[in-house]
């Protein structure tokens, strides 16, 4: 009874590690909270993932039969919490009903469709100003919550009614999940992650050519949605290295990047950069002649990411002719930033040369103290060859400036 009281305490103050101690030393994962409901609906209400995955994975029953007939997972689809649901769902998805399954996506699907302000108008019978707020939903999502007459709900129910899609198999069509992606201005938004990790999943030719044909779409977001999922496919390999099954469709990826770059149709330098930046992670024979071409580009943006396409971060080789000349120009742009990224480079791949040694102190001699200080540090953890007497001095003359333990 006492681990009973303690276990709905921890989850009150939102611990999910004294949960899973709790649990382990023998505390009932079925505890019964004040309201009578288990104290897994507590931390659905409180819209607390880490909890609810900690209950889940200590033996809490997600699909428990309740008094109103609902679930502690049905109560997180009306919730509208991708990372509560997730917890929910757990391992094995596929061990609901069929008429289960079908229950928990209707009411996704009629949340989404209706829209979250009109259905909580609906159901709490109010006509006042709605609050609204941007909360995280999991570790790096966000999503609007919003209260009215008492009742919370957070309006993710686009990602939702996807990640319940993907768990129960249902191939949703390309263009719906792109709709249900670009229908919000932040790609930070549940919805834009949601779609993104569902096309990155699949690995058949037929998913992959329907989300590039998105690259020529009039509406620059639905472009970037297609970078987006780029990105997702080399993080997906990199989280299982491991496994060495490379990135999923990489040549292919890096052959429209190359394409998209290089044809002179796109216009949006925002969209341009996502394009450089997305290709600066692959190999392709004309990565160096992409950057190349782009190093004069009116756009800082643009810009910025030229030095990391001209130079071989594999190799840590000294870049030669054409990209060394570039780089050295970028040493000295009008923007910070790119001055910066530049002067990542040129740590990494000092030749010794003179002209290497003027713009290494010309950086650490930088208008902007960001720039100078990014320098000293970068020189001082991996370049002892870039350490000539010149830059020496000049790192001397920074020491009190960026260092104030040395003073």
């Amino acid at each position: 009874m006492e681990s009973g009281r303690e276990l709905v305490a921890a989850a009150r103050r939102r611990d999910a590690e004294a949960v899973t101690v709790l649990l382990e030393a023998g505390a009932d994962p079925e505890t019964v909270a004040g309201d009578g409901l288990p104290v897994l609906c507590l931390a659905v209400a409180a819209y607390d993932a880490a909890v609810a995955g900690a209950l889940v994975g200590g033996g809490a029953d997600p699909d428990r039969k309740l008094t109103d007939a609902t679930t502690p997972l049905l109560r997180a689809v009306d919730g509208g919490s991708r990372a509560v649901v997730k917890a929910l769902l757990g391992d094995d998805p596929l061990r609901l009903p069929e008429a289960e399954r079908e229950r928990l996506l209707a009411l996704a699907r009629h949340w989404y469709e209706r829209g979250a302000e009109e259905e909580l108008r609906d159901r709490t019978r109010e006509f006042g100003p709605v609050h609204e707020e941007n909360v995280e939903d999991g570790e790096y999502d966000e999503v609007a919550q919003l209260t009215l007459g008492g009742l919370t709900i957070r309006a993710g129910h686009g990602a939702v009614l996807t990640e319940l899609e993907t768990a129960f198999g249902v191939l949703t069509p390309v263009d719906k999940l792109v709709d249900r992606a670009v229908a919000h201005e932040d790609w930070d938004h549940v919805d834009w992650e949601s779609a993104v990790a569902a096309l990155a999943l699949r690995r058949d030719t037929e998913t992959f050519l329907a989300v590039i044909a998105y690259r020529h779409d009039p509406n620059p977001r639905r472009r970037q949605f297609v970078l987006s999922v780029f990105k997702s496919y080399r993080m997906h390999a990199y989280r299982n290295f491991w496994l060495r099954q490379g990135i999923p469709f990489g040549k292919e990826t890096a052959d429209v990047l190359v394409a998209w770059a290089t044809d002179g149709k796109e216009e949006d330098p925002y969209v341009l950069a996502w394009v450089l930046s997305t290709l600066c992670g692959l190999k392709h024979p004309e990565r160096e002649a992409v950057g190349l071409r782009h190093a004069g580009h009116p756009s800082p943006d643009v810009r910025v990411e030229v030095p990391d396409l001209v130079f071989d971060w594999g190799t840590w080789r000294p870049p030669l002719g054409a990209a060394k000349d570039a780089l050295l120009v970028l040493a000295s742009d009008e923007d910070p930033r790119v001055r910066r990224r530049a002067g990542a480079t040129l740590i990494v791949g000092d030749d010794g040369s003179g002209e290497f040694t003027e713009a290494l102190v010309g950086l650490l001699r930088d208008p902007e103290f960001e720039v100078r200080k990014y320098m000293a540090d970068g020189i001082k953890s991996y370049s002892s060859e870039a350490r000539t007497p010149a830059v020496a001095d000049a790192l001397a003359a920074l020491r009190d400036e960026c260092d104030p333990a040395d003073r």
